[in-house]
């Protein structure tokens, strides 16, 4: 059977799981415009029950809210495609769950949604951690396709969060 995900984000996301595993950290998501496919790349990896506690899929701008405790009016004031968003997605995810560590993703997959202010892929990033102050990123993937701004999107998450680990303490 043929792997779902590139080999090398396969092997980036190992490398991710191992590290939250020596620090004795449990992870959750908190995924919009990846419906979940950042812990669909963690849970392909054989093992990762042990690091991967859960993930909630905040789709819409409700779910944000009732999953995870996003503020309506931080939705209302911002976009659900903002970093402020993306930050209290992240920090809504630790204390919706019993874990240390949290990916966040939200942005716009396309093809339809942009704007000109907020243009088909652009996507936030966050990771919230509660072994140090959370980190988020910007990215404008561009009008790649629906399909390569949401694995993208997964690849950008894997490599903020793996960012996180190496600056924060051991």
């Amino acid at each position: 059977m043929k792997a779902v995900f590139p080999v090398d984000l396969i092997r980036d996301a190992e490398a991710l799981l191992a590290e939250l595993k020596r620090r004795g950290l449990r992870l959750a998501t908190v995924e919009s415009c990846t419906g979940g496919l950042v812990a669909g790349l963690l849970t392909e990896i054989a093992g990762a029950s042990t690091v991967v506690e859960r993930g909630f899929i905040t789709y819409s701008n409700d779910a944000k809210s009732e999953l995870v405790g996003v503020d309506p009016a931080l939705i209302a004031a911002h976009g659900a495609v903002s970093e402020e968003v993306a930050r209290a997605m992240a920090e809504g995810g630790l204390t919706h769950a019993p874990v240390g560590f949290v990916i966040a993703v939200t942005g716009i997959a396309g093809p339809d949604g942009g704007s000109a202010e907020k243009p088909v892929g652009l996507v936030y990033l966050a990771v919230a951690s509660k072994v140090g102050a959370t980190l988020t990123r910007e990215c404008r993937f561009g009008s790649i396709g629906r399909t390569q701004i949401r694995l993208a999107s997964v690849r950008g998450a894997v490599d903020l969060a793996r960012a996180v680990l190496s600056d924060g303490p051991s």
